[in-house]
């Protein structure tokens, strides 16, 4: 994450919100990430057990802020993205917002883009918040309530979403965008498209466990 990390920092200092602090959680990595992200002014978290529900799992309770918003190391928060956040956050528990692919044509970015919002809008509309590890807030109370992130290996900020939901408002805010890396692109559009089906065509209760946790 050494080289997508420096970008995304910049990004989050860069904030018309200014944030009360900025944590990177080093998950175990092999290179210069923890030391890259001290240099830029960040407080790294040094978390040990591999995984991204872990590593979000850490720097939600070492976050010290009753609001906790995320994103991830190859991720860019657009100017005013955490300001949109907290201007809906009032009565609510969680937030999120769309994403959109970079490094990529302009097409391929811009059909990211639509293609996500509309999944997103579809989405809330039947109830079922789908919150994006790259682009979300969550009241840090209110997720520690419920155990924070589950332990599972993916999906662990779309399930965290649904648990928050039975405790207030999980709201979608359209116009807090993020940029993304299109390394999850490596394998081609198919593949990826294939990937995102299976998550929403497949019965959690199968490939999940009954609470919609990864049976192990």
């Amino acid at each position: 994450e050494e080289v997508y990390l420096p970008g995304a920092l910049e990004a989050v200092w860069a904030q018309t919100l200014k944030p009360l602090e900025v944590i990177v959680v080093d998950n175990a990595s092999t290179d210069r990430t923890g030391e890259v992200a001290e240099a830029l002014g960040a407080r790294v978290v040094h978390c040990g057990r591999k995984g991204v529900a872990h590593a979000r799992q850490a720097g939600l309770l070492a976050a010290r802020g009753e609001w906790v918003a995320m994103t991830d190391a190859d991720s860019l928060p657009v100017k005013g993205w955490l300001e949109r956040l907290a201007a809906r956050a009032e009565g609510a528990v969680a937030l999120y917002g769309p994403l959109r692919f970079y490094g990529v044509s302009p097409w391929e970015a811009a059909f990211s883009e639509w293609g996500y919002r509309a999944f997103l809008n579809l989405m809330a509309l039947l109830g079922r918040p789908n919150l994006a590890g790259a682009n979300m807030m969550v009241q840090k109370e209110a997720a520690l309530q419920l155990g924070g992130f589950p332990e599972v290996e993916a999906r662990e900020d779309v399930l965290l979403g649904w648990r928050l939901k039975a405790l207030g408002p999980v709201r979608y805010v359209p116009e807090a965008l993020v940029l993304t890396s299109a390394r999850r692109l490596k394998g081609g559009w198919g593949p990826f498209l294939l990937r995102q089906a299976r998550n929403l065509l497949g019965d959690p209760r199968g490939y999940f466990g009954g609470g919609g946790e990864r049976e192990r």
